[in-house]
């Protein structure tokens, strides 16, 4: 009985461990900064902006030129 209790806090805290683990992993993922090409934002609907490196309008919106 008492192997049982360890047996499934240890079971618990493994799985929130990995909760933990993936929320971290999928805010870095979503703070990466992600960038166009021209073409690409032009396919989009945007236009380029050069002067300051950015898609402006359509799907790419706000989205750095590389």
């Amino acid at each position: 009985m008492r192997i049982r209790r360890i047996l499934a806090a240890v079971i618990a805290t493994a799985a929130l461990a990995g909760l933990g683990l993936t929320g971290a992993a999928t805010a870095t993922a979503q703070g990466a900064p992600t960038y166009v090409t021209p073409s690409e934002c032009k396919q989009g609907g945007g236009t380029v902006d050069l002067a300051n490196n950015l898609c402006k309008g359509g799907m790419h919106n706000g989205e750095k030129i590389d």
